[in-house]
Order: structure tokens, then C-alpha cells, then sequence
């Protein structure tokens, strides 16, 4: 993997993109959350070889791989960049480690919500878009590629307490005490977000998904303030600067606001997370959105029967709708491979 320049890829149709264009297809396109991971066994070995997540992340040739090995196993219509929603609090200067089995780790914690004592650090982001470009140019034609950042709000959670938790409360008090500080800390992550993007963009990403994990956390004034408004700005910037991009929003846990995150964010396609009811998502968003989703990741893990009834269920609740068929979250480590061989063989029929 030494060629570093992005390959220009071929007109072969590729169907993951057309659907998020707005195409229907009759055997919708597939791929899944966290495909790129830890429920494999070369992912395992690669790890066991390399080192930790963070540093996979950074090593642009071990995530290249890495978010190849899933397309050769199972031929999924999209590769999805194996990377971190949090090197963007990491490029903007705060110290990012990984506990072991405990999760991410940031310092400063932001409880102030002031980035002024921190040195920026883009180049960070640099094998990131090295990864990008070796991707592509070992990509199978009608294979997407995708990019992802995390939403503003998700991100800022991470960066205000320092760590993961159950119920954000930090960022949640930060966003109510000091609202202009917030503000000003979320428009510092949406800046960068849009440069990360583009650059992904240019390096040969055809689509985004922006994740947006902790969006149920908030009450609906907050929602909009925080959740809608920066992903607009974020959706509105991208248009402006890489007009054929589109972009998936991810919005997780936030169910009868899908219809007001549909609309006020002008996204492209909408990832559904598996709570969401599916008939209910097809009669009430906007009738040409494509959505994504939304097996539950514990069917999957389950297999069997139930497995073959809930991916019947996803499938037979979009009839007119491009549907893109994936998980309504990210795969669960102990999930068995043949699970997710029978999976793709019932959604390809």
C-alpha cells in the first residue's frame, strides 16, 4: 500500500451510492455499523500484531487494512473507514487515550467549555486521509466508500467530561450554566469537522455518515439548539464546498424527533438506530428520503429464526423507499460470524 494519491475510480454503478441518491433498489445495499472490527479474527490478529485501538487508527496501512477485511470476507456495498469519532477533540489539542475496557479518555476535561489553553494539532488528521486514499485504491468498483465524523454535540460530551457517560450530564450543565461558552466550543468542532470532511472528500471518500450517538439525551429546545443547528451548518458548508456528497445523519435514540432532524438538517439519507419503528419512520419522513438501518445488532447476535424474521420485518417495511439495509447501531463484539454470513444471504435473497 504505497501509492498515496487518491485513484480515480470508475463510472461502474455502485449501488450504495445510487440508493443514498435517491435511487431505489429492489435487493437493497448493505453494510454495517463497526463492520471494520473487533468481531473478526483477522481484525484480532492485526491488533494482537500492531498494538492499541488509538494506534491502529493512526497506522494509515493497518487501517487500510483493516477496513478491507470485511469487504473481502463478505463483499458489503460500502467500506467504512475504520477510524475514531474523537480524533477531532485530539486534532484540536487534547490528549486522547484508550482505557482498557473502560473506554476513551481526554485531557483537559473542557468542564469550562474553553479550548484557549490548547495548541491545535491538524496534522493529526493527516494518516487518516492516508488511510482514505490506500482504501480506495484497493477497492472493488462498485464498492463505496465512506466517511464518518461524529456530530458536534456527541463530540463535545467526550471533550467537556473527559470520558464516556450514561447521561452527558456534564456537557448537559456546561450547555444550560454557559450557553455562549458551549456555543463557542461547538463552533470550534464544526469548523473542523467541515475541513475533516472535505479533506476525506477529496481523498477519495463518495459519501459521510455523521454520528450522533448521544442525541437522545436532550430536551427539545436543547435538540434543536445543539443537535439540529450544528448539523445543518455542518450539511449547508459541505453542500456549499462538495455539492455530490451526501451525507448520512445518524441521530441515535431520538425517535418522534426524526421528523424535525429529517427536514431542519437537509441530510440525504437518514440512519434509523433499532428502536426506531420502521413502518412508522416509512409513513412519516419526508416520502423520497432514503433511510438506513435498522435490524437490532442483538437479532444479529441471536441468529437463528429470529434473525431471519427481523431482517424480513426491516426489508418488508420500506416498499417504495431507497432503503439502505444495516444495523440500527454498531455490531456487537461477540457476534458470530455465520450470524452475519446468513444475514447478507437472506437480504440478498
Amino acid at each position: 500500500m504505497e501509492n498515496t494519491r487518491p485513484r480515480a475510480r470508475n463510472s461502474h454503478d455502485r449501488p450504495l451510492l445510487a440508493v443514498l441518491r435517491g435511487e431505489r433498489r429492489e435487493r437493497p445495499p448493505v453494510w454495517m455499523m463497526r463492520q471494520a472490527g473487533r468481531y473478526l479474527p483477522e481484525y484480532r490478529a492485526l491488533r494482537a500484531e500492531k498494538g492499541g485501538f488509538l494506534a491502529l487508527c493512526y497506522d494509515s496501512d493497518a487501517a487500510a487494512e483493516i477496513t478491507l477485511q470485511p469487504i473481502r470476507r463478505f463483499g458489503f456495498d460500502g467500506a467504512i473507514l475504520f477510524s475514531d469519532i474523537l480524533v477531532i477533540p485530539h486534532a484540536l489539542g487534547q490528549d486522547l487515550w484508550f482505557e482498557t475496557g473502560e473506554g476513551p479518555r481526554l485531557a483537559p476535561a473542557l468542564t469550562d467549555g474553553l479550548l484557549d489553553g490548547l495548541e491545535p494539532r491538524p496534522e493529526r488528521l493527516a494518516p487518516i486521509l492516508d488511510t482514505v486514499r490506500k482504501v480506495v485504491a484497493a477497492l472493488p468498483d462498485q464498492t463505496t466508500m465512506l466517511g464518518f465524523a461524529g456530530s458536534p454535540w456527541t463530540v463535545a460530551t467526550y471533550m467537556v467530561a473527559g470520558a464516556g457517560s450514561k447521561d452527558q450530564g456534564a456537557a448537559r450543565r456546561l450547555a444550560y450554566r454557559d450557553p455562549v461558552a458551549f456555543a463557542r466550543l461547538i463552533d470550534r468542532i464544526v469548523d473542523t469537522t467541515v475541513d475533516y470532511l472535505v479533506g476525506q472528500a477529496d481523498a477519495g471518500v463518495e459519501a459521510v455518515q455523521i454520528f450522533d450517538s448521544w442525541a437522545g439525551s436532550l430536551a427539545p429546545e436543547e435538540f434543536r439548539r445543539w443537535v439540529v443547528a450544528p448539523n445543518r451548518a455542518i450539511v449547508e458548508r459541505l453542500r456549499a464546498q462538495r455539492p455530490h456528497l451526501p451525507i448520512i445523519g445518524f441521530p441515535k435514540g431520538i425517535g418522534e424527533k426524526l421528523p424535525v432532524y429529517a427536514r431542519e438538517t437537509g441530510v440525504d439519507a437518514l440512519g434509523l438506530d433499532e428502536t426506531i419503528d420502521p413502518v412508522w419512520a416509512n409513513e412519516t419522513l419526508p416520502p423520497a428520503l432514503p433511510v438506513q438501518g435498522n435490524l437490532d445488532p442483538l437479532a444479529l447476535l441471536a441468529g437463528g429464526d429470529a434473525l431471519d424474521a427481523a431482517v424480513d420485518r426491516v426489508r418488508a417495511a420500506f416498499p417504495r423507499r431507497p432503503h439502505v439495509f444495516n444495523l440500527g447501531h454498531g455490531i456487537l463484539l461477540d457476534t458470530p460470524v455465520v450470524h452475519v454470513e446468513r444475514m447478507l444471504a437472506r437480504v440478498r435473497g
